[in-house]
């Protein structure tokens, strides 16, 4: 068998297979895997290809052979040619653009997805220049193996910030750094060996799906308007069995967007403490309230039974892969072993970056930014629903990335999502996120953080046409 990598002027490069021995003409051979790449899109419609002396140099056959064979395809009008320039794939010949690149080429215009903070202000100039500045400091040692717990300087900046912003009682040997709260997630639930949790409900189900798939039992835990039901923990104890830990956002619910009452923070740490269990604080926004300031973290109630989990990705940008764990000490060295095991650590330039930022102020920087950006932006996400939804309102706290509105009647959420998408709006049904989803709500947990005052406005404005058509049809 013969195999040519042929790279055409200004197109990919393709792998054509002749066979020997089989019985089948090389030339059929030529021809039918041309026509192929040319149908199915491996060659693009204009891709030059090689002149017939080069294709017959690497295929190892006549020039005839493949002279005759481009002939036929310009038969076909599988090619054209253009006099002294050469023999291209036909414009009618070339396949439609491959399923996953037309997806992304038409990314929805309004997308209120609750998960992102505002992409476009990642601050470019300050993390190039972190960067750099750690190129030209870091000594050589820094490029080996990394330390599973975390680059000892980003921890340390760490958990000087966590203390001064978020109340957290942190001191760099108490914190492992992970690649953001998903894996955070997976090595608490090795860690713990397969724990039975308690989660709330509604919560996000990639996080839910994370713990199962790592051994973990779960039990949802109802949440209401101030917060996590703690009282329901003694009954899912005697329905599921004994309870391990609790995972829970009380500074602003995930997603209905409410507080965990001062009463039930005290209920949660009270059941930690008599039931030896761990209560698994995920702090994923608190950095943003608009209306006062931010409750401080649980954690700095109860260092010893409290695991705080926090993330960069909600205050820079998920892409950088970069969380941490602030941990009781009898988890310290369990979690930084399933770390190790997992995949060493984070990459060390990246945490020395981080650090940077955040001891040279300009993370703050960044903060207190992004508050007045997202503040806005909150603002005009309830104008525009005050303005275009009549009957609807927004709910939950003034904080974090995304905000609950209410509609006046119930819808049903698949067909709305559908119907959305149709007229380029994401849209993301309360209903969904629970453990076991409604076909039916009344919520919506729409993100605003990424979309601009003029973006929300006019894609509140395109849902609104699309409720009024399906509440008619």
């Amino acid at each position: 068998m013969t195999k040519s990598g042929t790279t055409f002027a200004g197109g990919p490069e393709l792998l054509i297979e002749l066979q020997r021995g089989n019985g089948r003409p090389l030339r059929a051979q030529l021809e039918a895997g041309l026509r192929e790449a040319a149908r199915s899109g491996l060659l693009a419609a204009g891709a030059r290809l090689p002149a017939t002396r080069a294709l017959a140099a690497d295929l190892g056959v006549s020039r005839r052979l493949v002279v005759d064979a481009y002939a036929q395809l310009l038969a076909e009008g599988y090619l054209t040619a253009r006099r002294g320039a050469g023999t291209f794939v036909s414009d009618a010949a070339s396949a439609p653009s491959p399923p996953a690149l037309a997806a992304e080429s038409h990314a929805l215009r309004y997308d209120f997805f609750p998960g992102y903070p505002d992409l476009a202000s990642f601050p470019r100039k300050p993390w190039l220049r972190a960067l750099r500045e750690t190129l030209a400091a870091a000594p050589a040692g820094s490029f080996g193996y990394p330390d599973a717990r975390g680059a000892l300087e980003l921890r340390c900046a760490l958990a000087e910030h966590l203390r001064r912003v978020r109340g957290v009682v942190a001191d760099p040997h108490s914190i492992v750094v992970c690649s953001g709260a998903a894996q955070a997630l997976v090595l608490l639930a090795r860690a713990l060996r397969g724990p039975h949790l308690a989660v709330e409900d509604p919560g996000l189900p990639p996080h839910r799906a994370i713990l199962a798939a790592h051994g973990a039992s779960l039990s949802p835990l109802p949440v209401d308007g101030d917060g996590a039901r703690v009282d329901e923990l003694a009954r899912i104890a005697s329905r599921g069995g004994e309870v391990d830990g609790v995972l829970v956002t009380p500074a602003h619910q995930c997603p209905t967007g409410v507080a965990l009452a001062p009463a039930r923070r005290a209920a949660l740490l009270e059941w930690a403490a008599a039931r030896s269990g761990v209560v698994i604080e995920d702090d994923y926004d608190a950095e943003f309230r608009y209306d006062r300031a931010p409750l401080a973290a649980l954690q700095g109630l109860a260092p010893d039974r409290v695991v705080y989990v926090g993330t960069v990705s909600k205050t820079l940008a998920p892409a950088l892969r970069l969380g941490w764990l602030v941990l009781p000490g009898a988890l310290v060295d369990l979690v930084a072993e399933q770390r190790n095991l997992a995949d060493h650590g984070a990459p060390t330039l990246d945490q020395l970056a981080l650090a940077r930022l955040i001891e040279g102020g300009a993370y703050d920087r960044h903060l207190h930014q992004a508050r007045r950006r997202n503040r806005s932006r909150r603002d005009a996400l309830v104008a525009a629903v005050q303005r275009h939804l009549p009957g609807a309102r927004v709910t939950g706290l003034a904080a974090g990335l995304h905000a609950i509105v209410r509609l006046p009647h119930g819808v049903d959420s698949a067909a709305l999502m559908l119907a959305a998408a149709e007229r380029s709006v994401g849209v993301y049904p309360l209903a969904l996120a629970y453990m076991r989803p409604a076909a039916r709500g009344d919520q919506l947990v729409l993100g605003y953080a990424n979309l601009t005052e003029q973006n929300i406005e006019r894609g509140v404005r395109v849902l609104a046409g699309v409720l009024e058509r399906l509440s008619r049809g």
